[in-house]
């Protein structure tokens, strides 16, 4: 039996404006978070490689990147891969999946 690789997604729910490339900004909600990208609900589908500016807010601090969509769920949501994340933005990501993974592991225990 293999050992499981560790998670690298985890559960998070926060609040996202999405704004698709020739769009307008929609409101909506992150799923899942990992430092390569997010699940977040979209009301429609969105075809994959749409290049996308997201923006993630959560507490007090928020996080903004360019991302393209790399599936698609209709009527559910869109998996996103951040493309450009500035270094600021990365250390709130970094903070962000800590907290999750240890709220993840608290209860998964």
């Amino acid at each position: 039996m293999r050992p499981e690789a560790p998670r690298q997604t985890f559960p998070f729910d926060a609040r996202a404006e999405v704004t698709p490339e020739n769009s307008r900004t929609v409101s909506t909600r992150v799923r899942e978070l990992s430092l390569q990208g997010c699940f977040l609900e979209f009301p429609t589908s969105l075809v994959t490689g749409t290049r996308v500016f997201v923006k993630i807010m959560a507490a007090s601090e928020f996080f903004e990147a360019k991302g393209s969509v790399i599936y698609s769920q209709p009527d559910v949501g869109f998996g996103l891969a951040f493309l450009e994340v500035e270094p600021h933005f990365l250390r709130v990501l970094q903070e962000w999946l800590r907290s999750a993974k240890r709220k993840y592991e608290s209860h998964a225990s």
